[in-house]
């Protein structure tokens, strides 16, 4: 009868193997097999003649890239706004949980969450077509300032404005969604230790202070540190539907720049050679955070 058993496991595994199969297949034809085409990084690469004839340089993409003033720049727009949207997008979604944690109204609390969890779901593309206009010079935003005697703005074409709007409609669109997972800790803390604050004569702020945020801590620093691996991470879709010419200086990002210089210039090698570099990097700040995760938190993948 135990063998009968474990027959029967071996072929129901057999078969969960075989569902796979067209995932895996997936997986080596979109992520692997494309990973060849870093060889561009050392060569002067020439379509007409392909990956196997294309003059191999080295190193020379590398150096010539590190001479370039555009490529210090995007490095730093793009740590810039990457740290900004991590931070605020852990410190707001925090306060929204703890304030509308507050609300007894069960209703107008599930209303309110999502209201706000609904932008999300809303792609870049259609996001990025709206904020345009509502920022535009003829949209309503400047049309409530123009009622005021105020002078109308370029809001998306000032170099100086470019990355607190990025940043901040960002964090405005993702800020219910994250929120959910503080939600979620919030339901778990349990609430006889409330009782005990409220016997104690803690009021809610100091139940807050000494309850609810010690209680989230471990959370807060788990998203906080890993999301530090995506720090080289800006958001491609979000700025290459929103920025243009007028604000590159501020702007322009890794992904965005590859992308212009890669296949807008055609400098497929240079692009390919910033475009790992990055790749590397992103590595061993991923690998970094999860062994931190680890090591403070005891997170593992498997």
């Amino acid at each position: 009868m135990k063998l009968k058993g474990n027959s029967v496991f071996k072929s129901w595994a057999g078969i969960y193997w075989i569902m796979i199969i067209p995932a895996l297949v997936w997986m080596f034809f979109i992520n692997i097999v494309p990973m060849f085409g870093i060889v561009m990084a050392f060569q002067d690469f020439n379509p007409g003649k392909g990956f196997l004839h294309s003059r191999f340089v080295g190193l020379e993409n590398f150096r010539y890239m590190l001479e370039m003033k555009d490529v210090g720049q995007i490095f730093i727009n793009t740590i810039v706004i990457a740290v900004g949207k991590l931070v605020l997008n852990v410190v707001v979604p925090v306060i929204f949980a703890l304030l509308l944690n507050e609300v007894k109204n069960l209703l107008f609390k599930k209303t309110i969450q999502t209201i706000v969890y609904l932008p999300h779901f809303i792609s870049w593309v259609v996001m990025g077509g709206i904020l345009l206009d509502v920022f535009g010079l003829y949209g309503p935003l400047n049309g409530v300032l123009s009622s005021f005697g105020i002078k109308k703005i370029a809001f998306f074409r000032s170099s100086d404005l470019f990355r607190p709007l990025v940043i901040g409609t960002d964090v405005w669109k993702e800020f219910g969604f994250n929120a959910v997972i503080y939600l979620a800790a919030l339901t778990g803390i349990n609430p006889a230790l409330y009782e005990a604050a409220a016997i104690d004569g803690a009021g809610h702020w100091k139940q807050m202070l000494y309850i609810t945020l010690p209680s989230l801590k471990p959370i807060i620093v788990l998203m906080t540190i890993l999301a530090l691996g995506n720090i080289l991470n800006a958001g491609f879709d979000q700025i290459y539907n929103l920025y243009n010419q007028a604000v590159y200086s501020t702007g322009d990002i890794i992904d965005t720049w590859v992308y212009r210089v890669g296949l807008n210039d055609m400098q497929f090698s240079l692009a390919t050679a910033v475009g790992l570099l990055k790749s590397v990097v992103g590595f061993f700040l991923i690998s970094g955070s999860y062994l931190i995760a680890y090591k403070k938190m005891n997170y593992r993948i498997f």
